[in-house]
């Protein structure tokens, strides 16, 4: 138990060493992040679909 609040106060510490950027940047970061996983996701399932619409019809299914 020592070891974990020793690790927890060592964790504390080095939290007030970071440089933590605007609150306006992370927002543009994380929106921009969501925005690139939609369109991969979409992109993949699009990809999917093709993939298998040509298959089916490869095999007469």
């Amino acid at each position: 138990m020592h070891a974990l609040i020793t690790y927890l106060k060592n964790v504390r510490t080095e939290f007030a060493h970071v440089t933590w950027p605007p609150t306006h940047r992370a927002i543009a970061h994380t929106l921009i992040v969501i925005a690139i996983s939609i369109v991969t996701g979409v992109m993949i399932g699009l990809f999917d679909y093709i993939f298998t619409s040509g298959v089916s019809h490869l095999v007469g299914i």
